[in-house]
Order: structure tokens, then C-alpha cells, then sequence
């Protein structure tokens, strides 16, 4: 299923480097759900059902909306839709006046900054 957006057009599949441009022009309120499944059975080698490729591209997505989350940038939320089932969601914060965060620093596994 394609990600859903709020008052935004998604691509998909949606990618960390999607999501963060997303992130960087969304206005406080717009949402997008960037995932549906079992977030944390679907990144892990050996019990997701996805393929190598979309599973590591996911585990990327992840990481960008938690750094982004982090980062003051976006509320991420989740909605149970059946058992082991969920919807996730990066629902966009107003900006502050703040030095913006460079798209780098989302983008980077933290222990390689």
C-alpha cells in the first residue's frame, strides 16, 4: 500500500531521502504515514517477510523519522488496526525560529557523524 499524506503527495515507495524532503517543506499539522505493518518485525534480518532491499529501506526511513522526531521536527504516532498490525505516522510540528536542522544530520546513522 502507498503512504498516505495530509494535504501532501507521497511517492512510493518512500525512502529516508523522500521522507526528509517531506519533512523539510510539510506545514505544522500536514501528516504522513510512512509505513503499515509490524515496524519492528518488518526491519529485522530473519523474521521480516520483506525482501533484503525494502527491508533495509525501511530500517533507513526508521531511523530518518526517529532522528526527525528527535529533532523536534515531527510527532510520530501509530494507529493498532489489527493484531500485530499498525499504521505509523510522522505528523509535522511547527517550525521554530531555531537553526534548522541540516538534511545530513537526518540522514546519517548516528554513529558515523
Amino acid at each position: 500500500m502507498a503512504p498516505q499524506t495530509g494535504n501532501i503527495h507521497s511517492v512510493h515507495p518512500l525512502t529516508d531521502i523522500t521522507f526528509c524532503a517531506w519533512v523539510g517543506q510539510a506545514a505544522p499539522g500536514d501528516w504522513l504515514e510512512y509505513h503499515r505493518g509490524f515496524l519492528g518485525i518488518d526491519v529485522m534480518p530473519g523474521m521480516s517477510t520483506l525482501s533484503d532491499k525494502d527491508r533495509k529501506r525501511l530500517g533507513a526511513l526508521a531511523r530518518a523519522a526517529f532522528r526527525a522526531c528527535e529533532a523536534g521536527l515531527v510527532h510520530l504516532v501509530q494507529q493498532r488496526l489489527g493484531p500485530d498490525r499498525f499504521a505509523y505516522f510522522a505528523i509535522a510540528r511547527p517550525k521554530t525560529g531555531a537553526t534548522p536542522v541540516p538534511l545530513d544530520r537526518l540522514l546519517v546513522e548516528p554513529e558515523a557523524a
